[in-house]
């Protein structure tokens, strides 16, 4: 029953983000070996301006042991 949650930096339309969540359902189920009923995305849109505090220091930096795909950016 894998769900997942996509945190984004708000400005992508709900197109965007139907489109994200049916790629990450297709990858999930493929790697997963789920079918399509027991996948679930969110998605958590932040302001740029607090990406930092409630996104990278805490998710990112604060949370390595869960951290599968780090990212090519830094935040001081």
């Amino acid at each position: 029953m894998p769900h997942v949650i996509v945190k984004l930096a708000s400005g992508r339309s709900e197109q965007q983000k139907e489109q994200i969540a049916a790629e990450v359902t297709k990858a999930i189920m493929a790697t997963a070996k789920v079918g399509e009923d027991a996948v679930s995305v969110s998605i958590e849109d932040y302001p740029e301006t607090e990406w930092a505090e409630r996104v990278y220091r805490p998710d990112i930096i604060g949370n390595p042991a869960t951290l599968y795909k780090k990212p090519g950016y830094t935040i001081d």
